[in-house]
């Protein structure tokens, strides 16, 4: 087994992990580097498909204020936002934003070179920055990956997995072990700084709008650790995928054709909306999507319709021209037709618990983005804080480890000893296993019984279910492939979500019980940890 060390090591090349490097570079005591770690090619990454924007409550904008900001987070929250993370998050965003355009992420200006603001649901303002239109992820991402590419303290680790974190018997993260899916060999690497920038878990679910790579990975890391995690139960189901089904996921239409003024409807054209909300299309998420899924039921039919027709069609081609090519490709003219959409994963609330640093509750152990859970969000993502909160908490742990003495351990104990054995014994023999079949049943299991309506009935079953395919899928640690990993992840995460909603006796923002329909005002945050006993099936 080969041995290295860095002075951090972030996990996953997405908006998050790869400006935490930029940002962590800029310090003057690595003695030994950065390393980014991405288990599929460079810059492949849920961020890319990000569309409709990052909220920036920018000095310019003088119609919106932090004030305004904070208020629409909470209230889309459902109760379970942390004012504090919200009040810092949002008072922060305008550093954030200028300091992106540093390294050259162009947002969409006017005539006047003015930054362009949208509106989206729930926000009661236009402050949402965008670029390319509706491809506000991927300009972002493309920026920061050639600031990454170009610096040479910053080393890049392609096609390789973080399998596993080691940590030492004073519950100090000291590194982890990595596969390289080419080579078929594993790696130690100690690091003073592990930085979980993995992303969320749309690939649990039959229909979602991630890329296949989105497969819970730090999370689960992070749990085997013994790491706390926080409000699993919290999916966000985003009403409006393209309801045509592509090789990996749903092609996502952004929340912000909405904002502009497009209407939901049945195929007749009927308006729905306004029995379900006042606010009627620019509702919270979680309101819209159980709006149109009940269409959906009551009408026995696979989707609904979005209807953009009464938007200019010039403006249309010139602000969603990502979703306009992509629509055309499958025969739809949005200036004129009406775009089949249902809902699908989107994403997680809940994860990692961390502080507004990134700390985990364990020393050396960061989490940023949707890996973890700061308490911004709450029980429902307020639509495009998701960027926001990836250039913020990076920006924020980078300082943080300002204050740290980046210094890689020169001793390890037996604890770590031991873990690093598992992965050098050669003698171990595995049984093939049918990946995609397996990864089929747990997407199936999740959305037909741990989606967007539940009830207990439903999540036992789904507990069940999920504990025979663990008994199918024999890897206590080693695995053969990258995708086993993911699977094992999978399987982690999936049965982390079902118990935890079971635990939830309520129905609050995106976790809603059919048994239990009201709010309960004495559930707070959910918290569990691997030493608290739940079931073998998460462990």
């Amino acid at each position: 087994m080969k041995y290295s060390k860095y002075s951090a090591v972030i996990v996953g090349s997405g908006i998050a992990g790869l400006y935490a490097a930029l940002k962590i570079e800029q310090q003057s005591n690595l003695s030994d580097g950065i390393l980014v770690v991405t288990k599929s090619d460079f810059g492949q990454s849920n961020s890319l498909y990000a569309q409709g924007g990052i909220v920036g409550v920018m000095k310019e904008n003088k119609s919106d204020s932090t004030a305004s900001h904070i208020s629409d987070t909470i209230k889309a929250g459902a109760g379970l936002s942390e004012f504090n993370a919200v009040k810092y998050i949002s008072e922060n965003s305008d550093t954030v934003i200028k300091d992106l355009l540093k390294f050259g992420v162009e947002f969409d200006r006017d005539e006047n070179n003015n930054l362009c603001f949208t509106r989206e649901a729930a926000h009661s303002v236009r402050r949402i920055l965008h670029c390319g239109g509706d491809a506000t992820g991927r300009m972002i991402e493309l920026a920061l990956c050639q600031k990454v590419q170009e610096n040479a303290n910053i080393d890049i680790y392609e096609h390789t997995t973080a399998v596993e974190l080691i940590v030492n018997s004073k519950k100090e993260c000291r590194g982890l072990i990595v596969f390289n899916d080419n080579t078929q060999e594993y790696e130690t690497i100690y690091s003073p700084a592990v930085i979980l920038a993995t992303g969320g878990i749309g690939q649990l679910y039959r229909y979602t709008t991630n890329p296949i790579g989105a497969t819970g990975d730090g999370i689960a890391l992070a749990y085997r650790a013994g790491a706390v995690l926080q409000d699993m139960e919290f999916v966000q189901f985003h009403p409006t995928a393209l309801a045509i089904d592509g090789e990996e996921n749903r092609f996502l239409i952004s929340e912000a054709v909405r904002g502009e003024g497009a209407k939901l409807c049945d195929i007749h054209g009927n308006e729905f909306m306004g029995k379900y909300d006042e606010r009627k299309e620019l509702a919270p998420r979680d309101i819209v999507t159980r709006a149109n899924f009940n269409e959906m039921i009551e009408n026995n039919v696979d989707n609904v319709y979005l209807n953009a027709t009464c938007i200019d069609s010039e403006k249309l081609k010139k602000r969603f021209p990502t979703i306009s090519k992509k629509c055309l490709e499958n025969g739809i003219d949005i200036a004129h037709d009406f775009i089949p959409v249902a809902p699908a994963a989107h994403y997680f609330m809940g994860g990692v618990k961390t502080n507004l640093n990134g700390e985990t509750s364990l020393k050396g152990l960061y989490a940023i983005g949707e890996t973890s859970s700061t308490g911004l969000h709450g029980a429902n993502r307020l639509a495009s804080n998701s960027l926001l909160e990836c250039v913020v908490c990076a920006y924020s742990v980078a300082q943080y480890l300002k204050s740290v003495e980046l210094k890689t351990p020169k001793q390890i104990d037996e604890e770590i000893k031991s873990v690093i054995d598992k992965y050098i014994d050669e003698d171990v023999i595995l049984d093939y296993v049918d990946v995609g079949s397996l990864k089929e049943k747990i997407q199936n299991i999740m959305w037909d019984n741990v989606g967007i309506l539940r009830s207990e009935k439903t999540l036992l079953n789904a507990l069940e279910e999920l504990n025979k395919l663990k008994e199918e899928f024999l890897r206590p640690y080693k695995c053969l492939s990258k995708e086993e990993y993911e699977l094992k992840n999978m399987l982690t995460v999936a049965g982390l979500i079902a118990f935890c909603a079971l635990q939830r006796k309520e129905s609050r923002g995106a976790h809603y019980r059919l048994d239990y329909p009201n709010l309960n005002e004495e559930c707070i945050h959910s918290h569990i940890t691997k030493e608290e006993g739940v079931p073998d099936f998460v462990k």
